[in-house]
């Protein structure tokens, strides 16, 4: 069928339905109406249907039509003068000397510059060079006139990319304070970089962290400002793609996205600011999944409340959409639509912080504008972020027990050495019954001199343990037993380390007692053999046959 015939049965389409009591056909119902109309319109416009279907939701049939003509028309080029550099009447003057014809934009912005026709480009002239003006257009500087940052604040842009947000609040807190400009992509970083330098913004830093872990990494502003990423539904005549390429899957994964960030944002304001404690949420969207439904998920789990926005421009958000309710604060928001405002489409929400604390459970319009699957999901992310947080507790945990397993290995190799020493001595003593050599004073000295030396130099083996006693034995071997036994339990379960490390600790105070005592009984043996060689003194026997027994030793 030719454009013009579906445009003739869409407006004839539309009458019908504007008086459909009376203008309807016998016998047909008002579902068989729509639905021709959105097959109508979607070839028409080149919608997908489930597209044109969400709009007829949100608005009449004969906005509907309005809103589709104009979303296909060029909106007027904006220019933002940068007062940092210079004043809005001196640039306008400079631009109209260069051929350029231009009016500013409107009663409710001091800096913005409408160009109707340029016999240049405006993004190459010298004065764009020198950084005394930003392209941006006029509804991308509502979110910033609606946060209205102050001097010497600490403001957050969540998703800054290109910098023309961000440029804007330095310009509003005349380059003091501090501006964080986070974006996921360090590749449009780059340009937000560039931007920044050439408008001679010097308050900023730029990062790139994911934003839905942003409290994590800093925290503490005066001011957020969430440019969230969305369909792009409102901005259709700068992206013709959108209309075949966006679904309605599509535009609830971006929701479920934009809840994790606005929630993110929240958490990352400083409720007790003197000055602040605002947080501005604003998409490029029309679509109440993105918007109104966002914005009801973040009054019923965190405990903020909605302000004005101070933008006299506008429509008041939804408070009721089909089966949904909505909170009747929700009326405080602006929405702004091509057919109204000759802006793209955009919507503007501002929160106040009145306290750290997180609400447990559904609110009262969170049962009936939200649906359940998608709070369940929302509880999984939640959920796994709890994880996430668990495992680099625990991750931290297990370095603390490496060292102490460390520490342990090393006391035991201290502690196999001295039971070595020990049973070197009793071999020792030993040997010297058998020979019937008994030393005197001097050669017991010197003796004992060489067997520290080569105790020191040599390590024993396991077998030479047993010289000493069977009860010494039994309890060696339980012991290490003990010790093998403790080890694979701390090592299978992590959290219950604390606990063993106490366990460790009196094994080890248990061990220190039973070789002090063993320490005691070796002593007394061996002041025993000292009393009886003192007794058989065979010194002429003795002289004879020291150097044999010295090289013998050695």
């Amino acid at each position: 069928m030719p454009p013009s015939e579906l445009r003739e049965r869409i407006e004839d389409v539309i009458e019908v339905m504007q008086d459909f009591k009376n203008r309807r056909e016998a016998n047909r119902p008002r579902s068989d109406y729509v639905d021709q109309l959105t097959a109508d319109m979607s070839e028409y416009f080149g919608y997908l249907p489930e597209l044109v279907e969400l709009f007829l939701k949100m608005f009449s049939p004969s906005e509907c039509l309005t809103f589709l003509d104009e979303s296909d028309k060029p909106r007027p080029l904006v220019i933002r003068t940068n007062t940092l550099k210079a004043r809005r009447k001196d640039l306008a003057q400079a631009l109209i000397k260069r051929g350029v014809n231009l009016d500013p934009l409107a009663k409710w912005s001091k800096v913005g510059l409408k160009i109707y026709e340029s016999s240049i480009p405006i993004g190459a002239t010298p004065e764009y060079l020198a950084g005394h003006y930003m392209l941006q257009s006029a509804a991308s500087m509502c979110p910033v006139t609606a946060l209205l940052p102050l001097p010497g604040e600490r403001v957050l842009d969540m998703s800054s990319a290109p910098g023309g947000k961000t440029s804007y609040l330095a310009q509003l807190m005349k380059n003091t304070g501090l501006v964080v400009a986070n974006d996921l992509k360090p590749e449009r970083q780059k340009a937000t970089v560039a931007n920044l330098h050439r408008l001679g913004v010097k308050n900023c830093i730029t990062c790139c962290h994911d934003g839905r872990k942003f409290p994590k990494v800093m925290g503490g502003f005066d001011r957020v400002l969430l440019d969230a990423p969305c369909s792009g539904l409102g901005v259709i005549s700068r992206d013709q793609s959108i209309k075949i390429q966006r679904t309605v899957k599509d535009i609830q994964k971006t929701a479920h996205l934009q809840k994790e960030l606005l929630l993110a944002g929240i958490d990352s304001v400083n409720c007790k600011s003197k000055t602040g404690g605002y947080i501005v949420y604003s998409t490029c969207s029309v679509s109440v999944e993105e918007n109104e439904c966002v914005v009801q998920y973040a009054l019923d789990r965190r405990d903020v409340k909605l302000v004005e926005t101070n933008l006299s421009h506008g429509k008041p958000g939804f408070t009721r959409y089909q089966q949904r309710r909505f909170h009747p604060s929700m009326e405080l928001v602006r929405r702004f639509y091509p057919h109204t405002h000759n802006m793209d489409g955009f919507f503007v929400a501002k929160f106040k912080k009145l306290s750290n604390q997180e609400k447990v459970g559904q609110g009262e319009g969170e049962g009936e504008g939200m649906k359940h699957d998608e709070n369940d999901m929302d509880v999984d992310v939640e959920e796994e972020e709890e994880e996430e947080e668990e495992d680099s507790e625990e991750s931290v945990d297990i370095d603390a027990f490496i060292q102490t397993v460390e520490e342990e290995e090393e006391k035991q190799k201290q502690k196999q050495k001295e039971k070595g020493r020990a049973a070197r001595a009793t071999e020792d003593s030993s040997d010297g019954d058998r020979d019937d050599g008994d030393d005197d004073d001097e050669s017991e000295d010197e003796e004992g001199q060489d067997r520290k030396d080569y105790t020191t130099n040599v390590v024993l083996p396991e077998d030479d343990e047993s010289v000493t006693s069977e009860d010494e034995i039994a309890d060696d071997a339980n012991s290490t037993s003990e010790e093998e036994e403790e080890e694979k339990p701390k090592m299978k379960q992590k959290a219950k380390k604390t606990k063993k490390m106490m366990n460790g600790e009196t094994k080890k105070e248990e061990t220190k007692k039973s070789k002090a005592a063993r320490k005691e009984e070796e002593r007394e043996k061996e002041k025993e053999k000292e009393k009886e060689k003192e007794k058989k003194k065979p010194k002429a026997a003795k002289e004879k046959t020291k150097p044999a027994k010295k090289q013998k030793k050695r």
